[in-house]
């Protein structure tokens, strides 16, 4: 399958396209700011509150009927604009494929070769996150604003979140497994250089250099790939990870000397990473800046120092007979309210609140990315870290759907693997304001390797955004319905295998997006109970109706996002581990048996919030040989601020049974 790097056939289309939108962009902008001048964020309401009463009234009096007498003398051009764009979304495409031309930065080809599936087995992080990108007036309503601020700030964080070094530490005495904050720091400093594999006294082994590129980029990248393909110690599917060996001697201490080795080598090994492009422009935006300690952007060095080792012992208590094994530590660099917890003897899976994006995070969809110059600069951002990204999704005017759309899908896909093949369908059902955009789903065939026999290796990712409004229960249903079928139809339509004579291993096939009904509400039963999760798996569902007791809302009340308690990543991740912090600032399940107050509500309701935004996998279709299960799944607050959504992470382990070499 052509995937499309234009949105028309030819340029002259492009051209009149760009001509007719110049002419409907100046009413566009100007019905934009008037509406917006109208509906105030609470953010600006408390900047307003030491101003006298009147200034901004008049200041609504003086801005009024400029903008209205610029609007009317602009409505003619965009008529003609509009007269000229609408037949032209007959021949538009249904989405823009978008891959980094600066191959200094790109690191698709070599993740291709990392994984031969040679080893045991490689993880892949998901992440899905509902951004709120609408025009700034629409926006205002979900109480965010300055769309195109906030769409450069999100793309910043999430690319500076998943480029993040992620360290793993093995402790051969399990008695004592603490570290001294001199040696730990070094660990995780920031700085460094384009080091090689090189092993220091205390038994502390580096296999990748610990610099910090937030970019993803730089031209030691493809060096320091070969120094650590060359070192020996394949470690499948952990890009940009560092290995911590620490003995049991000295009660896992490092002496003087030794700490001063590994600063040493920390800080010895080349110059520090320049600042990444945009870290140092003053944003408009409130939750942009960032208070000492906040790890929101992790600019802050003390955020690197404020790690926390996380445990993994596995399931179920340590055998005695087990205590000289290695037990495996993964500090990412977050919080110490970020640990990961195991709260039930059965429960395989690592959850965690964190205030990061995954390290390493290879494949992310985003929902409501609708406005299209918020589009572009988060794809820029983005594209410090993803080589491949997929935007403009949807269609326009009357094409292919019913009723007329004025905006797109509002999804987006970004990949550090090359997309092989894509398609989108839009959902013709769309009731109410969610018929005026071009909401549906997108379907997107990824390579992730290869095998020493040359048959692809190959991975099914879906991202979809469902009916919004509230007891549109019938409308959902159908399009979970759509949605299968659609499914079904996408992965026959692009397999190149046979049974006999598999050119493909297909490693896993994953669902997310916001669904926009919970696990809890009586009012989404159907939905709960929809023979979607009979093929697709919920790591954070027990059953319809009930959720696991660590799973928590993703929709945050939009009265609080401002509030002091939640307003920065660190903050609102410890809101969101305390019960008080989430019924405080999470929208909770519906319930007709109880008063209208919220409050109310959420104290004598079960769950934690409303969980809207989903992950999902399924086993089916899958190369009978391998096994997929979900490592660890995630909550993430580094976008604090600038959605009224909690982004949602997911690490899949695909095991392909066989041995390390």
């Amino acid at each position: 399958m052509v995937l499309y790097t234009s949105p028309f056939p030819n340029s002259f289309l492009s051209v009149l396209h760009s001509f007719s939108w110049g002419l409907i962009f100046p009413c566009y902008w100007l019905a934009d700011r008037l509406v917006g001048s109208f509906v105030p964020t609470t953010y600006e309401k408390r900047q307003r509150a030491d101003d006298p009463c009147y200034f901004h009234a008049l200041c609504i009096i003086i801005t009024t009927p400029i903008y209205l007498a610029l609007l009317v003398a602009s409505l003619p051009f965009a008529l003609i604009g509009f007269l000229l764009w609408s037949p032209l979304q007959s021949v538009r495409r249904p989405y823009i494929y978008s891959r980094l031309e600066d191959k200094s930065h790109a690191n698709g080809a070599t993740l291709l070769t990392e994984w031969k599936a040679a080893g045991s087995g490689k993880s892949f992080c998901f992440g899905s996150a509902n951004v709120c990108l609408l025009p700034d007036s629409l926006a205002r309503f979900n109480n965010v604003f300055n769309t195109q601020a906030r769409a450069k700030e999100i793309g910043r964080r999430i690319r500076n979140g998943a480029s993040r070094p992620q360290i793993k530490i093995y402790i051969d005495s399990p008695t004592n497994t603490s570290i001294s904050a001199a040696s730990f720091s070094s660990l995780v400093s920031p700085q460094g250089g384009d080091n090689t594999n090189r092993t220091v006294n205390a038994g502390i082994k580096r296999t990748t250099s610990m610099e910090y590129k937030g970019d993803n980029s730089g031209p030691n990248n493809s060096e320091d790939r070969e120094d650590k393909g060359g070192s020996g110690e394949p470690n499948q599917g952990e890009e940009n990870t560092c290995i911590v060996r620490i003995n049991g001697e000295d009660n896992g201490h490092m002496s003087d000397t030794e700490t001063d080795t590994v600063n040493g080598q920390a800080h010895a090994s080349g110059p520090a990473e320049p600042p990444l492009e945009g870290d140092a422009e003053i944003s408009k935006t409130p939750n942009h800046k960032q208070k000492e300690g906040d790890s929101g952007s992790l600019d802050s060095y003390s955020a690197s120092r404020e790690s926390l080792v996380k445990v993994r012992v596995g399931d179920g208590t340590v055998d005695q007979s087990t205590v000289n094994n290695k037990l495996l530590y993964k500090a990412s660099i977050m919080k110490k309210t970020s640990v990961r917890k195991k709260k039930h003897t059965d429960e395989t899976i690592d959850h965690e609140v964190s205030a990061f994006f995954p390290a390493n995070l290879d494949f992310l969809c985003l929902q409501e990315v609708f406005d299209k110059r918020a589009a572009e600069k988060l794809k820029e951002q983005l594209h410090h870290y993803f080589e491949y990204i997929i935007y403009d999704v949807g269609v326009y005017s009357c094409h292919s759907c019913c009723s007329f759309k004025f905006v797109n899908s509002g999804l987006l896909f970004a990949s550090r693997y090359p997309v092989m093949d894509a398609a989108y369908h839009c959902y013709p059902n769309g009731r109410g304001m969610d018929s005026l955009a071009s909401k549906g789903a997108l379907f997107l065939k990824v390579q992730v390797g290869s095998t020493p026999q040359d048959q692809r290796i190959v991975g099914y990712i879906s991202c979809t955004h469902l009916q919004a409004i509230a007891g549109d229960t019938t409308v959902r249903c159908e399009q979970l319905d759509m949605l299968q079928d659609w499914l079904s139809e996408f992965r026959k339509s692009t397999s190149s295998s046979s049974t006999a004579n598999p050119e493909e291993l297909v490693a896993f096939d994953v669902l997310c997006g916001d669904l926009n009904f919970d696990n809890c509400s009586s009012e989404d039963k159907l939905e709960q109970q929809h023979s979607l999760f009979t093929h697709y798996k919920d790591p954070c569902r027990i059953g319809p109706g009930e959720d696991k007791p660590w799973a928590i809302g993703t929709l945050l009340d939009p009265e609080g996002l401002y509030d002091e308690e939640v307003c920065t990543p660190d903050n609102l991740q410890k809101a969101l581990e305390s019960e008080e912090g989430r019924k405080g600032y999470l929208v909770y399940p519906t319930s007709k048996n109880h008063s209208s107050s919220q409050k109310g509500r959420k104290a004598s309701l079960k769950g934690n919030g409303r969980r809207i935004d989903y992950m999902l996998y399924t086993e089916e279709g899958l190369y009978l040989e391998w096994k997929v299960e979900v490592e660890e799944f995630s909550f993430i607050t580094q976008l604090a601020g600038l959605t009224d959504h909690l982004p949602v992470a997911m690490r899949l382990m695909v095991s392909t049974g066989e041995d390390d070499p």
